[in-house]
């Protein structure tokens, strides 16, 4: 029987695929699970064990479980300076802990990480001296730390100019036959931007070694996730750009740590980009300077107290004989003697050279630098001799 043209164009184009099998599905391994990847319920019990995404070992989830604590006692200790004046502003990752410290965790020293102004925690987390991690967010210089010796770029301000960066630089690696990982920190916000568009492409069609990590904490700062996307969820923006990509319980320390793994060791294996989704939730305003009562309410925020990802490992941890109260009890005082260590330092007065401020704007300072900076020199020794003759 001859098809007719008004036949071919009724047929529907799950019809059209049926009739050929052998086209293969363009989605295929690209799209999230529909659900987060969930490893442990909100109370810690475990969920049955899954082949797709091991549950890291449990010496491993300790460490994380350590350095979350640390990192929440360092979150409220670095709020708590704000207040008193030593720091300008600081955005507050509490209630995110599982990924700042899962992030990082995930990766080699010899990675790169490439975080927002959000990820303080993070930082220290990967051993960055906390002093150096806030001298940024107090307002003494553009980035307290060498980046290149820790292997971290300064955190990024301007939304999602770090994903452009982290894939020039995984790409680069790449390019002179290393395996380094780049991970990029992204807050849901970033993913509405054009460099978040501009660095996941690249990194799909020159297969750069990337993992970009989403954290939808649900508000760029008081815009809801409604007004920024209508897919499913974020990690479905990695199927336009080739990338795979996967959904986790950002609250489920075991979960992102495993998920994490994978997508790294993904990137590492030479296969291109990653893109994590976690769905989270930010616990404190948007900074110390942010009104949150203005765009959710007090029931929203109290609602996820019970999915507390620190209370979650150590109840899981606490079952598998892995905690106890001593153990629990020293961490703690670690935490403790941390957070006092810095508010001890951050309470000295810093000495400031202004002359820095030319420092490391170009690896050869240029003419116009070199004499901008004698200009202030005059006119630093000009105030020296007038307070002389006062």
């Amino acid at each position: 029987m001859t098809t007719t043209p008004q036949a071919v164009r009724r047929a529907s184009p799950r019809s059209r695929r049926k009739a050929n099998p052998a086209v293969p599905d363009p989605s295929a391994g690209l799209l999230p699970r529909t659900e987060p990847v969930r490893l442990l319920n909100p109370d810690g019990t475990p969920l049955p064990a899954r082949d797709d995404y091991p549950a890291p070992p449990v010496e491993a989830l300790r460490e994380m479980y350590r350095r979350m604590v640390i990192g929440r006692r360092f979150d409220v200790q670095a709020t708590a300076l704000t207040k008193q004046g030593r720091l300008a502003v600081y955005p507050s990752s509490r209630g995110q802990e599982a990924c700042q410290v899962g992030g990082v965790l995930a990766l080699r020293d010899s990675d790169w990480v490439f975080p927002t102004y959000r990820e303080s925690m993070a930082l220290t987390a990967r051993g960055i001296d906390p002093v150096e991690v806030l001298t940024l967010l107090r307002g003494d210089w553009h980035c307290g730390y060498d980046a290149a010796a820790v292997h971290t770029a300064p955190q990024c301000t301007p939304l999602a100019t770090q994903c452009v960066h982290a894939a020039g630089l995984a790409y680069g690696e790449s390019y002179q036959g290393r395996d380094t990982v780049a991970l990029a920190f992204i807050g849901d916000g970033a993913t509405s931007e054009g460099d978040f568009h501009e660095g996941v492409n690249f990194a799909a069609v020159f297969k750069a070694p990337v993992v970009y990590f989403v954290q939808n904490n649900k508000y760029a700062i008081s815009v809801p996730l409604s007004r920024q996307t209508a897919a499913p969820s974020l990690a479905y923006k990695g199927v336009g750009y080739g990338v795979p990509s996967e959904q986790v319980d950002g609250n489920d320390p075991v979960a992102v740590l495993a998920v994490l793994t994978r997508a790294v060791e993904h990137a590492r294996a030479g296969k291109g980009p990653f893109l994590v989704e976690a769905h989270t939730y930010r616990m404190e305003p948007h900074t110390n300077a942010d009104d949150q009562t203005r765009y959710r309410d007090a029931e929203e925020v109290e609602a996820w107290r019970d999915r507390d990802p620190i209370a979650r490992l150590e109840a899981f941890l606490r079952d598998q004989g892995a905690l106890d109260d001593a153990a629990v009890a020293a961490i703690v005082d670690e935490a403790e003697a941390y957070a006092a260590a810095l508010r001890d330092r951050m309470n000295a007065q810093p000495t400031v050279d202004p002359l820095s401020l030319f420092d490391h704007v170009y690896a050869e300072p240029t003419p116009q630098l070199v004499e901008q900076r004698e200009q202030v020199r005059a006119e630093l020794a000009a105030a020296r001799d007038e307070e002389g003759d006062a």
